[in-house]
Order: structure tokens, then C-alpha cells, then sequence
């Protein structure tokens, strides 16, 4: 119960003795409310609502239904990595056209979103991932800006990203260009925190104090997002007794919590990913296309997990860096990162294991080794821009002579930014290894003089691995060519790379 003290002090002959006596005179504190269209009633238009969750892991559910059922609610800013899917979380309120704005860092495989922003029915903020986790930590705690070495020299801080596209296609608004600050010899993008009005947050645990705990990796965005807006709306898995979340397990405070509700939808995976012995997934890892191609993927692979040795932190992209791991030898040990809240990332469950509160960069099932680490999205990308991260493997779609590195849009194609700017960010602490095939799809050089796609981040890419070649690549004095693939020349090399490149006096042959 709440009570007030009141003090009474008598005469006596001697001095004044202070007596004491408590009365009650109100409720408890009870922030839980009996369902999501109560907990949203008095909600507004036209006001920046933050929705936690990466994939469909953490996603508050069932307060973007109640939402999406409240048509009268409309133009909102909406910030979250992504918008679901179509006729799936934040995927229905593209369909109601409840969203005036979305900033996000991925539109992915979300068709509506991606013919919306195209035909100039929403604005888009694009946005790295890292960014926006930092954005709302800082708004969170009354930070109005801050300094970040993510998206320097790309058109995020140059502001040639379209906004807005009028419905005929030609652009409507532009991106600002961003303030540059340089630190110690190193450049910055000045980045605007966000403050929100509204945050839907979901959690494992709340209790009627707003105290909540987070499950494995579905803290994500939800953490930074919930401290951060005027009022926050926490929908939980499970709502507990006050006391019975220990204080030190209380990862969002009460504080910050208007409102919770208990959730009432069901946990949804999206790719679901099975584990196969070590030897099955190399194999599986291996198919598809033709055999020439395998030939080439299993190459680069195994070159690959050459980079990563015993001890490191790494932080793999999808696709052949996720592959690497498999091809590591025996008693070798890495930590795997992912961005979304892990350090310590396992393998695919087996069937019957699988977790929708527990996924990897790539939206996949996985599992977390002994002694592994979950946190918010902002914790993670704060320990990649920090170099505490030894080794970032990604894909390109290009790389120049100087490390410069493309590897998020084709022109007339949105998919997004996700992690990658962030991952690449700090080059001299993390070495950035890039795995691709030598040229594209028409045989066209990938290795340029200049990147023709727009960039992720600049001067940052240490090493690259392909099919044909593995070249070191230093940011004053350009490539070098260090090993070839067995059969392959260096006069072939040279046909197949427009960007000049000196070869090493030791020059190997790949061993894999």
C-alpha cells in the first residue's frame, strides 16, 4: 500500500520527543491494464510510436493488432528495424495505411513496403541498424545528439537518400546531408537522437510495479526503445507478482513503463532452420546451382574459415561468412556475435529445440553455447563500433583497390542498410573480411578502380577472399595479391580485375 508518514512532535519538560504513525490514503501502484485496446485508448495521431523487435523475435503483437484496429489512429512515425511482413506485425498497418514515416534500417523481402515507399505513399527514413538502437539509447537518456563513425562517406551522411518519391517515381524529398566532426584523426557522422511518444515493448516477465525482464534474444531494440518514449506499453509474455523478478534479473525499470498488458498472441518463427550433423551441413552448405558453383562456394569457404582463429570474436554475415564455422578444425574456439543481442551464438536446433526468442542475424532458429550473453541491440552494435569485435565476415556486391565497400543497394532496388555500416565502422580494431565471387553474373569485374554502387563504408575492407584469388588490401597503398586458387594465374586474375593490384613476392596458391 502507499502510505504517508505523518510526524508529531509533543512538549514535554525535557526535549521534543518525535513520535511517529502511518496512515494509508491510496491505492497501489497498478500499471497493468486488462487488455491492449484499454492500454491504447487515449493513444494520438500524427505521433512517433517506437515498436521493438528484430525478425519476429520480441515483436509486441498484440498491441500492433489493437492498433491496426483503431483506423481512426493514423499518420504515424514509426521506428523499428524493419515492418514485418506482409499482413504480419507492423506489415498491417502499411495495409491500413496508418504510417506516415517509417525509419527503419531493412525493407527486405516486404513487397508492400518497397512499392509503397516507391510510389511515394510513405516517407523512409533509411537508417543503419546500429543507429537507430543508439538513436533511441540516447534519446532514452536525454542525449540530443551524438557522434558516430557508422555511415561516413556514404550517402546516409551525404543525404542523396530519397525520402520521398512522388507517385510518377521521380523523388520528391531528399535526406538532409548530416553534420562531420573529426575526433582524433577519425571522422564522424553528428546523428539526432530520437525521442518517442509511444514505445510497444515486449518482455518475458512484468509485474504491476512496469518492472520487466527480457528472454534470451528478445531484449533487440525493445530495451532501448522502452526507456526511451514518454509512455511505454509493455506487453508481456507472462505478468508476475512485484518481487518475484530478483532485482538484479529487472532489465527494463518500472520507471520507464506506463502501462502492461498480458500478450495474447502466438510466437511466430520465420525461417526456421534445423541442425545437421557437421558433415551433412557442410554438404548442405555446399549445394545449389551447378556444380562449378558449389565448386567456387566451397573454395571461398574453406578459405575463409582460415581468417577466424582460436579465441576470436567474430561476427559473420548470412550467406557463405555463416558457412565459415563449419570448416573450422578441430579444438579451434570462436565466440560468434550477432548484432541482434547475442555473443555466443550456437548452432541450429534440432527439431523440437527451437525458439522464436532466439534467432540470429538472418531471422534463423539457433541456440546459444555454454557460457553465452544476450543483451539489446544498442549493447551490441556498441561493442562492434567499439573494435571489440576481432573479425566482421560479410558479402559485397563491390570492392575498390582501396577497401572501399558496396554491399547494400542495386540501383532501382531497396532492400536496406541493416548492420553492415556499423559493422565495418572501425576498421583499424576490426578486420573486415569480404567473401564474393570474382565477377558477377556477366562475368563482370566485382575488384574496381571505383565502386559504381553506393557505398557502406569507406577504406575499410582488410582482406577478400574469392573463388579466384585472395588479395590484402591496405587503404594508402591498394591491393595485393597474396594467393591464387590452384590452376588459376595471375594473368587471369588481372583479366578479371579492373582494379590495379601489386602481386606479393610469396605469392601462394590457396590451400584449402
Amino acid at each position: 500500500m502507499m502510505q504517508r508518514t505523518v510526524l508529531f512532535a509533543a512538549r514535554r519538560s525535557g526535549p521534543a520527543i518525535r513520535l511517529f504513525s502511518s496512515t494509508s490514503f491510496r491505492s497501489q501502484i497498478n500499471k497493468i491494464y486488462p487488455s491492449a485496446q484499454e492500454a491504447i485508448k487515449d493513444m494520438k495521431s500524427n505521433t512517433t510510436v517506437l515498436v521493438g523487435g528484430f525478425g519476429f523475435s520480441g515483436v509486441p503483437n498484440t498491441l500492433i493488432n489493437a492498433l491496426r484496429d483503431r483506423t481512426d489512429l493514423t499518420n504515424f512515425t514509426v521506428v523499428s528495424n524493419n515492418a514485418g511482413m506482409p499482413g504480419v506485425g507492423l506489415g498491417q498497418l502499411l495495409d491500413t495505411k496508418q504510417i506516415g514515416t517509417m525509419i527503419a534500417s531493412y525493407i527486405g523481402d516486404n513487397k508492400t513496403f518497397e512499392r509503397m515507399y516507391l510510389k511515394g505513399e510513405l516517407n523512409l527514413q533509411l537508417t543503419p541498424q546500429g543507429t537507430i538502437a543508439e538513436k533511441c539509447a540516447a534519446g532514452a537518456a536525454g542525449v540530443p545528439a551524438f557522434y558516430t563513425p557508422a555511415a561516413y562517406g556514404t550517402i546516409v551522411q551525404t543525404g542523396e537518400l530519397p525520402v520521398r518519391y512522388n507517385p510518377d517515381g521521380t523523388i520528391a524529398k531528399m535526406a538532409p546531408p548530416k553534420e562531420t566532426r573529426e575526433f582524433n584523426g577519425k571522422a564522424y557522422v553528428m546523428e539526432e537522437a530520437i525521442f518517442g511518444d509511444y514505445a510497444f515493448v515486449k518482455v518475458a516477465k512484468a509485474d504491476r510495479l512496469g518492472n520487466c525482464s527480457f528472454r534470451k534474444a528478445q531484449n533487440n531494440f525493445n530495451e532501448a526503445m522502452g526507456k526511451n518514449a514518454k509512455v511505454t506499453i509493455v506487453e508481456a509474455d507472462e505478468i508476475v507478482e512485484y518481487g518475484d523478478i530478483a532485482p538484479e534479473d529487472i532489465h527494463l525499470q518500472g520507471i520507464y513503463v506506463k502501462k502492461v498488458i498480458k500478450s495474447t498472441e502466438e510466437k511466430k518463427i520465420e525461417r526456421l532452420v534445423y541442425y545437421k550433423d557437421p558433415e551433412e551441413q557442410k554438404k548442405a552448405l555446399l549445394e545449389g546451382g551447378s556444380s562449378e558453383a558449389s565448386q567456387k562456394r566451397e573454395r571461398i569457404i574453406k578459405r575463409a574459415a582460415q581468417e577466424l582463429k582460436d579465441g576470436m570474436y567474430v561476427n559473420l554475415g548470412i550467406g557463405m561468412p555463416l558457412a565459415a564455422p563449419a570448416f573450422l578444425p578441430e579444438g579451434v574456439e570462436i565466440i560468434l556475435e550477432s548484432e541482434n543481442g547475442i555473443l555466443g551464438m550456437g548452432g541450429y536446433p534440432k527439431p523440437g529445440e527451437e525458439d522464436p526468442d532466439l534467432i540470429n542475424a538472418g531471422k534463423e532458429t539457433v541456440t546459444l553455447i555454454r557460457g553465452a550473453a544476450t543483451f539489446g541491440s544498442h549493447e551490441s552494435f556498441g561493442m562492434i563500433r567499439a573494435g571489440r569485435i576481432d573479425v566482421a565476415m560479410l558479402g559485397a556486391m563491390q570492392v575498390n583497390q582501396y577497401g572501399d565497400l558496396a554491399n547494400f543497394m542495386l540501383p532501382g532496388k531497396v532492400k536496406g542498410i541493416g548492420g553492415a555500416m556499423d559493422l565495418v565502422a572501425n576498421p583499424s580494431q576490426t578486420k573486415v573480411v569480404i567473401t564474393m565471387e570474382h565477377t558477377d553474373k556477366k562475368g563482370n569485374p566485382k575488384i574496381l578502380k571505383q565502386c559504381t554502387f553506393p557505398l557502406t563504408g569507406q577504406k575499410c575492407v582488410s582482406t577478400i577472399i574469392t573463388d579466384l584469388a585472395v588479395f590484402d588490401c591496405d587503404p594508402m597503398s591498394g591491393l595485393t595479391l597474396k594467393e591464387v586458387a590452384k590452376g588459376v594465374t595471375v594473368d587471369e586474375v588481372k583479366a578479371k580485375t579492373e582494379a590495379p593490384f601489386k602481386v606479393a613476392d610469396d605469392l601462394k596458391e590457396m590451400s584449402i
